[in-house]
């Protein structure tokens, strides 16, 4: 029975109280026949039913149906599993639970609209800074020089070497920047080959060695590896990836004697690879964020040890492109760890 029959009926019993009390009178005010009264009874209860009911279909529903309808077509457009109830037609039950559930979906709609002109606004003033800083040290340095500093044999080829540093460090913000551009665009093609990822590894460490002597830093894997591991990926992006991590382990680990351990687990089909450090930990209140284009846990600290702030964001972009996933964990005064995994082969 349809939502419309049932309401009908239900008015219709109401209504039929009072035909019964109306046609009870009559009867016992008349000498007409009691199965002819019954009969017209009967008859006014079907005639109302069946007008309330045609009533209710051709106003109340035909606007319920409106409203459902174009709730329901945009929820549609999202989902092609709404197909086969396009046609019918909706209860009020049904409407009720999908008016709720289109509100709900908005709002969480516009609570993550919110959050991204949040970020877009951290972005812009992020982006801003790391841009200004190495700009005003140029223009400072340049400045000087023009003013006479450049016949000043102490100072001339001093500051051209830092204005050189400034512009490195431009030019470093804008070749990350385009990488992650062509990641996210799909311009960047993965040439993907079968590798052992422990060379890899090895080569790394070879050139951050000196970097690391100068902390007493040291690498080390979490075991000995009698036999190769080999994985399915981009060995040029992977170089990037573990790079960055590695960089970032020696950077902002420990200031003494820091240990960077790199581990590998058999995921069945998949490696799974961890970057640990022995540095000061990254806050919970960080740690959602750790991923975010520009956004450092220390800045002063950061700037200092030269990073841009995009290094995860490239290291994030990387390892989604390979349709594999990375995540952090981190306590603060024990150390951080970065894990991923990638395609065995």
């Amino acid at each position: 029975m349809s939502e419309s029959t049932r309401l009908a009926f239900r008015i219709t019993l109401i209504i039929g109280v009072f035909y019964f009390i109306g046609f009870t009178f009559i009867y016992l005010n008349t000498s007409i026949d009691f199965f002819y009264i019954i009969s017209i009874f009967l008859l006014f209860l079907i005639f109302t039913f069946l007008v309330i009911r045609l009533h209710i279909e051709n106003y109340i529903y035909q606007k319920i149906k409106v409203i459902y309808k174009t709730i329901h077509n945009q929820k549609r457009n999202k989902s092609k599993q709404l197909r086969d109830r396009e046609q019918s037609l909706a209860s009020i039950e049904n409407v009720h639970h999908e008016v709720i559930a289109w509100s709900k979906e908005y709002q969480d709609q516009i609570d993550e609209l919110k959050r991204l002109e949040i970020y877009r606004k951290e972005y812009i003033g992020n982006i801003s800074h790391e841009l200004k800083t190495p700009l005003f040290n140029i223009q400072g340095y340049i400045s000087t020089l023009i003013d006479g500093g450049i016949e000043d044999e102490s100072i001339n080829l001093k500051y051209l070497t830092r204005s050189e540093k400034s512009v490195e460090r431009l030019i470093k913000i804008v070749e990350e920047l385009d990488t992650i551009s062509r990641i996210e665009s799909g311009e960047l093609v993965l040439n993907k080959t079968r590798f052992n990822i422990l060379d890899l590894v090895k080569e790394i460490f070879e050139l951050f060695e000196v970097e690391a002597s100068k902390k007493s830093s040291q690498f080390f894997f979490n075991k000995n590896y009698d036999h190769p591991i080999f994985v399915f990926a981009d060995r040029l992006q992977l170089h990037t990836l573990l790079t960055n991590l590695i960089s970032n382990a020696i950077k902002y680990g420990a200031s003494k004697n820091g240990k960077i351990k790199i581990s590998f687990f058999d995921m069945n089909e998949n490696v799974l690879v961890e970057v640990t450090d022995n540095g000061p930990g990254i806050s919970k209140e960080d740690l959602p964020r750790i991923f975010e284009r520009f956004y450092r846990t220390d800045k002063a600290r950061s700037r200092d040890a030269g990073g841009t702030g995009l290094g995860l964001a490239i290291v994030k972009h990387i390892v989604e492109a390979h349709n594999q996933v990375i995540n952090v964990r981190s306590t603060i005064g024990l150390g951080t760890t970065f894990a991923f995994t990638l395609k065995k082969a």
